[in-house]
């Protein structure tokens, strides 16, 4: 849990989080950011008219709920790389999972893994042992270092961004029906975007935060 609103420690947690994104790029402790998105999926219930060289394509307003689904963001700001996943749920399980694939794909030879994300209850050690045994679960959470985004500061986080960017760019005014169709439409969003290596530049300085979140620092006492 990050600390409470004006007290020393809560600036000093800021400064953490800003400074996340100031280090120098070293691929043993690479840095993270990972978000989560609920989409409702839907299907058509009227067969749309395909394009033509005179009209676009034509679909019908009324659709079909066909269940929801969860999307995992993974980015690593520093290196221009973004991962998606779409899963049916986003219980402890399925974040332990999807956090299992990278540090034990991607990140294999890492020593430590600095992970940014939210306060939510799903990202934490614990979940790794409800979702392995307790030797594996206690490696994986080893290698581990969280840096919690501070209440309604969730625009710290770079993977927000980059879901909100793929939501415009993939996602938005588009029936998609099944969890597959999901994946392979992120997919290809994803795969797109690292291949013209887009990178993020981060602006906000730690003199940018003191000024810019001023309302979070410690007030010195006269």
């Amino acid at each position: 849990m990050i600390p409470p609103n004006h007290s020393a420690e809560f600036a000093a947690h800021m400064e953490q989080v800003i400074t996340t994104y100031e280090l120098p790029y070293d691929p043993a402790y690479p840095v993270i950011n990972m978000d989560e998105q609920p989409v409702q999926l839907v299907k058509e219930t009227r067969q749309s008219i395909e394009a033509t060289a005179n009209h676009g394509k034509r679909i019908d307003y009324e659709y079909e709920r066909a269940g929801t689904a969860a999307l995992f963001m993974f980015t690593e700001p520093l290196a221009g790389w973004r991962q998606v996943t779409a899963r049916s749920t986003r219980t402890k399980k399925d974040w332990a999972l999807e956090m299992a694939n990278l540090l034990e794909g991607r990140y294999a030879e890492c020593e430590k893994v600095t992970v940014i994300c939210d306060n939510l209850n799903t990202h934490t050690f614990g979940a790794f042992y409800e979702a392995f045994e307790p030797e594996r679960a206690r490696q994986l959470a080893c290698r581990i270092q969280f840096c919690y985004t501070p209440k309604h500061g969730s625009w710290l986080n770079v993977a927000e961004c980059e879901l909100s960017a793929m939501t415009r760019q993939c996602l938005k005014d588009r029936y998609i029906s099944s969890l597959e169709q999901l994946q392979s439409e992120v997919s290809a969003w994803y795969k797109d975007v690292n291949h013209k290596q887009r990178g993020v530049e981060w602006r906000m300085t730690l003199s940018d935060a003191r000024h810019k979140l001023k309302s979070v620092y410690p007030k010195n006492k006269t």
